[in-house]
């Protein structure tokens, strides 16, 4: 049996904001369509997120991968420094992507997000230890930095190893602190994770690789978190059907403990679920090459349909009046990893903004008008 998640008494940034529930409102319309964009340069040349805007996919957030703290190797009670990938994230090979993300953010709608954390680990780790708050500000001021040197709108918090619910809300709070009520923060959990008992410290840790109760999590700061990037990939969930979706959305138990139906204090309003249907994002990879789970063109585009059909138009109602291109579904949209080499049966590789086209068509089409 895993063990128990720890619980310490971790000093906050501030306290939580009464009524934290699931029922806030997400930071931005729905459906959202989400790239990643970890491989930055392929065969030697810089890849290029423009197109993602001069050829009108509807894309809504593209989310820069991957940051990393690293700590000294040198003495445990220095700053840890910070990479975007393998290298400083003030390296000079960035400058073309600090180029466009300045070209991004004033001539488009689209969001720049980045992601900390993902598979290599260490960064969650650095940020949940300390026990005072000087010693969490040693490890989280290079990351502020970092994110004003982007000029990023919001991170995700991929954290794949062990964290305590108090070291995650207290990042939470210190970002919201650092950057206003406009910041955007996400998460990245495993699909198994969103599940019923999917994420109880002791009964089904095996099914969620954080450490944390995502549904602990959402009632304590759930108001400060936009949206849950969820991965339906490498064998935590699949879109080949909607069935993993509605599981999640239903609160059908994960594993072989299948709970009772959910209480009327679990659920979301008058929904008859267990998640906000606006925060849930469904998770995809862009190529059969970035991980096991590819799903073709016209299953996937299946699925989505029934989860907009079915889930999309429910309680809460969404307002079309904005200027994110809302298109009238609450449904909460999809992200796909990753965009260098993302494709569709359709178009093949080699222009991979035509996935997030894709999947414009299904969820968003009068984004591309």
């Amino acid at each position: 049996m895993p063990p128990v998640t720890p619980q310490r008494a971790l000093q906050p940034i501030d306290k939580p904001p009464e009524n934290s529930s699931s029922t806030a409102a997400p930071g931005s319309s729905t459906p959202r369509i989400i790239v990643y964009h970890q491989t930055h340069y392929h065969n030697n040349e810089f890849v290029s997120m423009l197109p993602l805007h001069t050829e009108k996919t509807g894309t809504t957030h593209i989310i820069l991968a991957a940051i990393h703290l690293n700590a000294s190797s040198t003495s445990t009670s220095e700053a840890p420094f910070i990479t975007l990938n393998d290298d400083p994230y003030t390296s000079p090979k960035y400058a073309p992507l600090l180029s466009e993300i300045h070209t991004l953010k004033t001539t488009s709608t689209i969001k720049i997000l980045g992601l900390l954390g993902g598979a290599a680990k260490g960064s969650f780790h650095l940020l949940d230890s300390p026990q005072s708050e000087p010693g969490f500000r040693k490890v989280y001021t290079p990351l502020e930095t970092c994110i004003r040197h982007l000029s990023l709108d919001g991170l995700d918090l991929d954290v794949e190893e062990e964290t305590s619910l108090p070291g995650i809300i207290r990042l939470i709070l210190a970002l919201k602190s650092s950057f206003g009520s406009d910041f955007l923060i996400t998460l990245a959990p495993v699909a198994t994770a969103l599940m019923r008992w999917g994420g109880v410290p002791g009964i089904g840790t095996r099914h969620n690789l954080s450490g944390f109760s995502y549904f602990e999590l959402e009632k304590a700061v759930g108001s400060l978190i936009a949206w849950y990037n969820t991965q339906f990939y490498c064998g935590w969930g699949d879109m080949s059907s909607s069935e993993d979706y509605e599981n999640i959305m239903l609160g059908v138990g994960c594993g072989i403990w299948p709970p009772p139906p959910p209480k009327e204090d679990e659920l979301v309003g008058s929904t008859g679920m267990v998640w906000d249907v606006r925060k849930i994002v469904v998770g995809l990879v862009t190529n059969p090459r970035n991980g096991a789970g590819w799903v073709p063109d016209e299953l996937v585009r299946d699925s989505l349909e029934r989860c907009v059909n079915v889930f999309g138009s429910l309680d809460p109602p969404v307002e079309k009046s904005d200027g994110g291109g809302n298109v009238g579904t609450s449904f909460g949209g999809v992200m796909g990893w990753e965009y260098f080499n993302s494709m569709t049966e359709r178009d093949g590789e080699g222009k991979p903004w035509m996935w997030a086209r894709f999947m414009a068509e299904i969820l968003r089409p009068e984004a591309l008008s």
